[in-house]
C-alpha cells in the first residue's frame, strides 16, 4: 500500500519526521494495528485490527471497526445473548469471509482457563470455540463479538507494512473491542496514544475540512 508523499500536507502521518522519532511497538497477539489516515485501501480506512496471532508463520487479526447489519440471533441464536450491543456480525476482513471467529471478554476474576472452549490472547479476551455450550460463559463475560473473515498475512509481510508506515502499534484495552456504534474506535484509540497521533483523530479521507 502506497501512503503517499512524505509531509504532512498530503496526509502523510506517517511519514511526518515527529511520528518517525517515536517509540514503536512491535505487534504481539492482543495489540492493535491502527491504519494510517491516508490509507489508501478502502477494506481498512480508519480501521483498527485487533491482532489474534503474530509469529515466524505469520500473522491474523480482525477489524474490529466494521459492522454488518446482520443480527447474531439470525445465525447463532444460542450466543446473541452473549453478544455486547450491537449485536451484530462485525466484518473482520477480507480472508475466508465465510469464517467465524469469536472473542469473548470474560469478566473480572473469571478463569477462562477452566473452559475447553476458551483460547486466551491476551488478559482478559479470549478466541470462543463456536461448538461450545454458551451456557458455560452465560454470568461471566463483559461481552463477546462474532466476526466474519479475516485479516491475514504471511510471514514478513506486515513487517513490510508497519516499514511503509501503513499501520501504528498499539496496546489494546478490552473495551475497544466492545465499543457500542456510537463510538469512533479509530479516533478513541488514537487519542490515547502519544503525540503526534491524537492530532490525527479527527482526520477525514474525503477531502472535507478537518
Amino acid at each position: 500500500m502506497d501512503t503517499g508523499p512524505d509531509d504532512l500536507s498530503g496526509g502523510g502521518l506517517f511519514g511526518d519526521r515527529l511520528y518517525s522519532a517515536m517509540d514503536k511497538r512491535d505487534p504481539v497477539a492482543g495489540s492493535l494495528l491502527i491504519a494510517a489516515p491516508d490509507m489508501p485501501d478502502p477494506n481498512f480506512q480508519r480501521a483498527i485490527i485487533y491482532v489474534i496471532e503474530h509469529d515466524h508463520s505469520g500473522s491474523l487479526g480482525v477489524v474490529i471497526t466494521r459492522r454488518s447489519e446482520t443480527e447474531v440471533e439470525t445465525i447463532l441464536p444460542a450466543w446473541a445473548g452473549l453478544c455486547a450491543p450491537p449485536a451484530v456480525f462485525h466484518i473482520g476482513g477480507p480472508v475466508k469471509p465465510d469464517t467465524g471467529i469469536a472473542l469473548v471478554v470474560l469478566a473480572s476474576g473469571v478463569d477462562g482457563g477452566k473452559n475447553s472452549g476458551l483460547q486466551r490472547i491476551e488478559g482478559r479476551v479470549h478466541v470462543v470455540d463456536l461448538d461450545s455450550d454458551p451456557d458455560e460463559l452465560r454470568g461471566n463475560v463483559d461481552g463477546m463479538r462474532v466476526f466474519v473473515g479475516y485479516t491475514g498475512w504471511a510471514p514478513g509481510q506486515l513487517q513490510g507494512e508497519l516499514d511503509r508506515g501503513d499501520w501504528y502499534v498499539a496496546p489494546s484495552l478490552p473495551s475497544d473491542l466492545l465499543a457500542p456504534a456510537r463510538v469512533d474506535v479509530w479516533g478513541a484509540v488514537l487519542r490515547r496514544q502519544e503525540m503526534p497521533l491524537p492530532l490525527y483523530a479527527t482526520y477525514v479521507n474525503d477531502g472535507d475540512v478537518n
